[in-house]
């Protein structure tokens, strides 16, 4: 997966599309991502016995791979990544721009 925790990602498809947001976490085995602000659901949580109220909590839920793209940040523009080796070491490259993420 081409997409790691922490990076800033863009909506291409679905109802959010547009929207952006960072990744909070990622699921290789599911092939999906859990944005912040993206994807949002209720979740009702039940009462505890001590007297506490039920409640509403709004979580955002994963989004698959392919429906997010990450932004560039040197052009801050939606971009495939690639892959070279430099100095040794495999680093990631925005397609847009060439350099390293």
């Amino acid at each position: 997966m081409k997409l790691r925790k922490g990076d800033e990602v863009e909506v291409i498809a679905g109802k959010d599309r547009g929207k952006r947001g960072k990744i909070l976490s990622v699921l290789p085995k599911e092939d999906k991502v859990i944005v912040e602000g993206v994807n949002v659901m209720k979740k009702h949580r039940k009462a505890t016995r001590d007297g506490a109220s039920g409640e509403r909590i709004e979580k955002p839920f994963p989004v698959h791979v392919s429906n997010v793209m990450l932004v560039c940040p040197h052009t801050g523009k939606p971009t495939r990544v690639g892959y070279a080796v430099e100095g040794g070491e495999k680093v990631r490259v925005s397609r847009r721009s060439g350099k390293a993420i």
